[in-house]
């Protein structure tokens, strides 16, 4: 078990006197669907999109550890689940590739107003026609003097409809393989380039996504992040990051569920006696308990194995398998305790459970870490 030290802990607590402002109104935006501008402002505010990145970018130079102690923190204490991935969605698949990969100029140009939420990042994998096969992609990008010429679209972009930089995967060579992708930074006002309309969707409504489409969109050399034909290189780190950062928030939220199925069991009576006296709800409660602790272990002994520079390919997938169907299962779970109650909108946790059946689908399905697990273990080979 880790021990957080002072510093860490008061870099969580300070988050918290933040989080009722957070999520006041949170499910009338679920309602709505839209992005609270307003809270993201006080998003930039309280200084968390800066944890990972380096003080003279205007970070606050935390590692890994600490970056997912204080977002478990974001979600126990803000129920706003939309907001709370745009948080992570922009840290990790802006900031971090920036901060590792980028070049002086990219880090210098974007990483400040990154820190402090000025502008918003996204990042831009999935297509229509390739999903989880990041490598079948086919938007390309075709070297043209100081500058790359993209052409295609992609989808499924988070952040995208708000965002002002997207970091972009594209073919620099058709036949390259995991060597023919790269990564550029494109700003959203580049010529050629243009944003979709936010797509509706089943959950974290308050988390826009969109398609993006390039017509001859012309992006200087300069804003290759890495080098040419690296972007698998690029993509993998940030994944690992994502994973751990998305689904250390999804932590914190199930441990504020399980923290309120508990009081409510122990306050609602049916028969005569509180509910939490039947085991058919006490058993559920136990579920969602160890549910929590097994992802809760997961989640960070694989941060600490990743930090130590060791192998994680397979206990990131079994982390972000057990962390994403433990959530499905905790939210199913709170609305069955909650009864009538849990499947009416005002209480939030139908909207749990329709954010938490997205873990299943993003940064790979439950299906994909399966078979990366098997084939880990010489399965089918």
């Amino acid at each position: 078990m880790i021990e957080w030290n002072a510093d860490q802990r008061e870099l969580a607590a300070g988050l918290s006197k933040w989080c009722a402002e957070l999520s006041a109104g949170h499910v009338e935006r679920d309602h709505a669907g839209t992005f609270g501008m307003d809270k993201w402002k006080l998003v930039a505010e309280c200084g968390i999109l800066g944890l990972p990145f380096d003080q003279r970018w205007g970070g606050l130079g935390q590692d890994l550890l600490t970056t997912m102690y204080v977002l478990e923190a974001l979600g126990r204490d803000c129920r706003d689940g939309g907001l709370n991935f745009s948080v992570s969605t922009h840290m990790v698949s802006t900031g971090i590739p920036l901060e590792r990969y980028g070049s002086e100029y990219l880090k210098r140009t974007y990483l400040p107003r990154i820190c402090t939420g000025e502008v918003i990042g996204a990042h831009a994998i999935s297509e229509p026609g390739a999903g989880s096969d990041a490598l079948a992609g086919r938007t390309s990008a075709v070297a043209d003097g100081d500058s790359f010429v993209l052409n295609g679209s992609k989808t499924f972009v988070s952040n995208g409809p708000v965002a002002d930089v997207f970091i972009v995967y594209a073919k620099t060579h058709p036949d390259g393989g995991p060597l023919g992708t790269t990564a550029f930074l494109v700003e959203r006002d580049t010529p050629g380039f243009s944003v979709g309309n936010a797509i509706p969707k089943m959950g974290l409504r308050t988390s826009p996504l969109c398609e993006l489409y390039f017509d001859d969109c012309r992006v200087p050399a300069a804003n290759v992040v890495g080098r040419r034909g690296a972007g698998f290189l690029v993509l993998d780190y940030v994944m690992k990051w994502e994973i751990l950062c998305s689904f250390v928030i999804n932590l914190g939220e199930m441990q504020h569920r399980l923290e309120r199925c508990v009081e409510y069991a122990n306050q609602r009576e049916q028969f005569g006696k509180p509910i939490s006296s039947y085991q058919a709800i006490s058993h559920k409660i136990v579920d969602m308990k160890i549910g929590v602790e097994t992802t809760r272990k997961w989640l960070y002994d694989t941060a600490l194995r990743l930090t130590r520079k060791e192998n994680v390919t397979t206990d990131i997938a079994i982390a972000k398998l057990t962390a994403s169907e433990s959530n499905v299962a905790s939210a199913l779970a709170a609305v069955q305790i909650f009864g009538g109650n849990g499947y009416m909108a005002e209480y939030g946790l139908e909207k749990d459970l329709r954010n938490a059946v997205a873990g299943t689908i993003y940064s790979g399905t439950s299906e994909i870490q399966h078979n990366r697990i098997a084939t880990m273990l010489g399965l089918g080979t």
